[in-house]
């Protein structure tokens, strides 16, 4: 089980995962069918997780499958955000899809 905490368009986002790596082409196809396509992944220390979540950790933890699962553990990003500090959390991985092509700017 791992934990990782999401910096995407949308805000900060902690999923729990049975995934060994965010970087697993299956677990990105799974954030990309959630509209999470581009982000800033860090990893948290499960115990630490399960610590700052309490109860609501086991109880999404419960949900989740051992093999090829993802539940979001915290969709407030204000409050994901807080929780835990830069020093506490491994990585960054960054993803982003192939870029597209791009029409136009907004310097223009």
């Amino acid at each position: 089980m791992n934990v990782f905490i999401l910096f995407a368009g949308s805000g900060p986002l902690v999923i729990l995962t049975s995934y060994a790596s965010v970087e697993d082409p299956a677990l990105l196809e799974k954030l990309a069918a959630k509209g999470v396509d581009k982000f800033l992944a860090y990893s948290i220390p499960l115990a630490l997780a399960k610590a700052r979540y309490g109860m609501h950790f086991d109880i999404v933890a419960r949900g989740l499958s051992e093999t090829d699962d993802l539940r979001v553990l915290d969709f407030d990003g204000t409050r994901a955000f807080r929780l835990f500090g830069f020093n506490e959390l491994s990585g960054p991985f960054a993803h982003e899809p192939a870029a597209p092509e791009r029409a136009g700017s907004l310097a223009g």
